[in-house]
């Protein structure tokens, strides 16, 4: 079995066909997709989604894309949303959260600062419940690291991770797996590559972050989950292994580190 750890499966590009889009990753063996929400307008819509999915499950939170526009209300409403899911077994992650520093109006002082807030405030949530977290990382490795070593959740997945060495290990050390996609089919994605090939495999988790970061042979199209056996081929490259073995250890991995999911897929 694959598993997609980072999709946004009820993303507008997707339109009303994010049912048949999972369905037709199934049948290429990926047999879990992990929907993060962005904001407080879609934590219903991604559990909704999962629950209609047979191979989806969902993870709450609010993307630092939208804190701009987000306030202290959604943060308690997230809250209020993932006390209420605790029962529901497709809920297995607080995310996507974290920092984003690329996009120039993000990176402004007070954008900075209030990005800070809802992330820490999100790493409690995760905290105060026992879940992992799914992180957004875009210029910003060592902050996003440096908050996650002081309130620290139980585990994560640094998403489209495109640190150092150095800052991998950081992300090891405190339990997280890193999730590759897409950017490493590139070949002139030297960087992310010598990552992909030479990180220890029981860290690595494969994600697509579908409709976005489509893989070499899809761009500039629209990226969806069922590239995933495809992506992990790419890895097995890198990497000198059979295609086997980086399907095995990057589920386990997954189920690892998601461990409501790794309930969720024996039941």
């Amino acid at each position: 079995m694959w598993i997609d750890t980072h999709c946004h499966l009820d993303a507008h590009e997707f339109g009303d066909a994010s049912l048949d889009v999972a369905r037709r990753a199934q049948e290429q063996g990926v047999g879990m997709i992990v929907v993060p929400a962005v904001e407080r307008a879609n934590l219903d819509i991604v559990a909704g989604l999962a629950a209609r999915a047979d191979n989806a499950c969902y993870a709450l939170g609010i993307h630092p894309i939208y804190v701009p526009n987000a306030t202290e209300d959604d943060l308690l409403a997230l809250r209020a949303s993932v006390e209420a899911a605790m029962d529901d077994a497709r809920m297995v992650a607080i995310g996507e959260i974290g920092l984003d520093f690329f996009v120039p109006m993000l990176a402004e002082p007070a954008m900075r600062e209030k990005q800070v807030h809802f992330l820490r405030e999100q790493l409690r949530i995760a905290r105060d419940f026992n879940l992992p977290v799914l992180t957004h990382v875009r210029k910003s490795q060592d902050q996003v690291l440096k908050h996650v070593r002081q309130i620290t959740p139980n585990g994560g997945i640094a998403h489209a991770f495109n640190g150092s060495f150095q800052q991998a290990q950081g992300y090891i050390d405190v339990g997280f797996k890193l999730g590759f996609g897409g950017s490493m089919t590139f070949t002139r994605a030297l960087q992310i590559r010598r990552l992909a090939a030479e990180l220890p495999l029981s860290s690595i988790v494969l994600e697509t972050d579908a409709p976005d970061i489509s893989p070499s042979w899809v761009h500039p199209g629209v990226n969806t989950p069922q590239q995933i056996p495809r992506i992990g081929e790419v890895l097995a490259e890198l990497r000198g292994i059979s295609v086997d073995e980086v399907r095995t250890a990057t589920s386990a991995n997954a189920r690892a580190i998601l461990p409501r999911m790794a309930s969720l897929l024996q039941t």
